[in-house]
């Protein structure tokens, strides 16, 4: 009987190899046939690993080395290895969480155990202690750097390549394991070249008599003896095991008796032998090791579908295509943009018809009292510029809804902010006027005088109009906005949206504006103390307080969500804004002129104005 090793062992259990899915046998000369095979090979492994382990340290508790006159090595999977999908080389560290391997630390300690009663008794090894270095090899790279270092001399702890490396001597003697046929294989061939066990030149001195069997090796390290093969029988705790067949070298024959092979399965039905059983729906296969028939099952990414005819390759879908995470085919991309008939367009389409319709009706409004003095007050025929830009700005805010095309990427943004620039200039230069009519025409004549005869507020507002217009043409020709497809945002939507939505350009245009808020700001507050009638501080700071909540929150929701939903965002801050504009500074005078008519004569607007002069001159 010999004892058994890995996947191909000497024994014959009760189930063939989890990995090969066939009976656990080989023959010993097998084994170095393949260890001269990878002797070229192996020198390569020794270059390339020593520098790649260079950096790789561990430090060794007391319980994993022993000194002894003769040291052992033992290779046992203390960790399971990390088997996730990797797309470059790395090395693996053991001690992670939730990894400990209960089978390799049993082993572990029966090779520890092994060594101490050896050493403890008077008769097996009288007057020679052996020693052992144990290592953690819970992965290939883990397993590699076990073996450089059990291939390290005594004195250097150095792997010295010489050109006759039959008289190298390591400081470990043999070695135990590894029990998993993958690191087995890797072990066999770095190991093979060093005449390491089944490999030491000591071994054709072995000769010995065990179990009535005589243990003997020919000169190139094989056994001379015959192999049993064994099956072992579990029932329950017991166990018994039973001769049922033979191997030779010389001849080279193999000889089993299947009928006194027990299987566990019902009726003594041989079992189905897999590594790993078929992958889910949309799992795709990736072999571990070097057996194809051993491989794990891994979901495929979103955007990829396994295809039946390949089941180790999860293939991409197209472009207009999407797939979630383990899916087996490909859904076509949902086109998604701010529609018509959407519920939130349909609100936002209602209330922004509707002050469309009150702008026109305002406009009416003051048509029919343009020489009132309620109408007078509030800017004469400025107001119908005013109104005008409200009216612009509204009118550009449909271009949102529907499929982006050329003509509304060009003009919806630009013409809205063009229509907002010209209202707040007009608001501002208004603003500004009225402080310099009641508290500056006495003070400094010749300024007003000279205000008034070159039409400064005129002048004003085209200024600013023509430096607003400037900039949304430099921003249409440096950063055209153009209708597009956007495929990345998103795994299972197409988003159909204009290009440069937060251009330089944009930047700019915004920027301007929110210099003529302030300029709005700054002016309205100057005339705080104005007579009842020409005060609009606390309308002015109203509307220009929801034209900045408004935009602030549209720019928060654009940092942290891109989608069809921002246009809506859009729409709704640009709405609020016209619509804060609107009722703070014409809907008070709508209101004198239709509910108060009493207040919308001369006489009014006089006594107003003397009570402001009676109350200055006091102060």
């Amino acid at each position: 009987m010999k004892r058994p090793g890995s996947c191909h062992s000497l024994y014959l259990r009760s189930q063939p190899c989890p990995r090969c899915a066939q009976p656990c046998w080989v023959k010993g000369h097998l084994a170095s046939m393949f260890f001269w095979a990878a002797y070229l090979l192996s020198l390569k492994l020794h270059i390339a690993y020593c520098w790649a382990f260079s950096c790789y340290k561990t430090e060794s508790s007391p319980s994993f080395s022993l000194p002894g006159d003769y040291l052992l090595a033992g290779l046992f999977g203390l960790h399971a290895d990390y088997l996730q999908v990797r797309n470059q080389p790395q090395v693996t560290r053991c001690d992670r969480p939730d990894s400990f391997n209960g089978h390799g630390y049993h082993l572990f300690q029966a090779m520890r155990f092994g060594i101490e009663e050896i050493n403890n008794s008077t008769v097996l090894l009288p007057n020679v202690s052996l020693g052992y270095e144990l290592y953690d090899v819970c992965s290939e790279s883990a397993n590699v750097y076990a073996l450089l270092r059990v291939l390290a001399q005594q004195e250097t702890d150095h792997i010295a390549l010489q050109r006759d490396l039959h008289n190298y001597s390591s400081k470990v003697v043999a070695l135990i394991g590894p029990d998993n046929t993958d690191h087995a294989i890797t072990a066999a061939a770095l190991l093979g070249p060093f005449l390491m066990p089944l490999l030491l030149q000591q071994i054709r001195k072995v000769n010995f008599l065990l179990h009535k069997h005589t243990v003997a090796f020919d000169d190139i390290g094989d056994p001379l003896d015959d192999y049993d093969i064994i099956a072992w029988d579990w029932n329950g705790p017991e166990w018994t095991f039973e001769v049922i067949g033979s191997a030779t070298l010389s001849p080279v024959q193999l000889d089993i008796n299947k009928t006194k092979i027990r299987w566990h399965g019902k009726n003594n039905q041989v079992p189905a032998s897999v590594c790993t059983r078929d992958c889910l729906e949309g799992h795709h296969r990736v072999v571990v090791g070097s057996h194809h028939c051993c491989f794990e099952c891994m979901p495929c990414e979103a955007g990829t579908f396994l295809n039946k005819s390949d089941l180790q390759i999860c293939q991409p879908c197209g472009k207009e295509e999407w797939a979630p995470v383990g899916s087996t085919t490909c859904f076509s991309r949902t086109v998604e943009f701010l529609t018509w008939h959407d519920p939130v367009s349909v609100v936002l389409l209602t209330a922004n018809t509707l002050l469309l319709l009150l702008v026109v009706g305002t406009t009416g409004l003051f048509v029919r009292h343009l020489h009132t003095p309620v109408v007078r007050s509030a800017g004469g025929r400025m107001c119908f510029f005013m109104l005008g830009a409200l009216a612009a700005g509204s009118c550009s805010l449909y271009g949102f809804f529907g499929e982006p095309t050329v003509p509304t990427c060009l003009l919806c943004r630009p013409l809205f902010s063009l229509g907002f620039a010209v209202f707040l200039s007009c608001l501002t230069i208004r603003s500004f006027q009225l402080v310099i009519i009641f508290k500056f025409s006495t003070k400094v004549p010749m300024f007003y005088h000279t205000w008034a005869q070159n039409h400064g507020a005129s002048l004003f507002v085209a200024l600013s109009s023509t430096v607003h217009l400037l900039i949304c043409l430099m921003w249409l020709a440096l950063w055209t906005p153009l209708p597009t497809r956007e495929y990345q945002r998103f795994p299972h939507l197409i988003i159909l949206e204009c290009t440069e939505v937060n251009s330089v350009g944009f930047l700019l245009a915004f920027t301007h504006n929110i210099l003529l808020s302030i300029s709005t700001f700054a002016c309205s507050y100057l005339g705080k103390e104005l007579p009842e009638n020409y005060n609009e501080a606390k309308c002015v700071t109203f509307s220009l307080l929801l034209n900045f909540i408004s935009w602030i929150t549209f720019f928060t929701m654009s940092s942290i969500y891109q989608g069809s939903n921002l246009s809506a965002a859009y729409v709704t801050a640009g709405l609020t804004t016209l619509s804060g504009g609107f009722s703070g500074y014409f809907l008070p005078k709508c209101y004198v002129i239709l509910c108060r008519p009493d207040l919308n004569n001369t006489e009014h607007f006089q006594a107003s104005i003397l009570d402001y002069t009676r109350r200055s001159g006091s102060t």
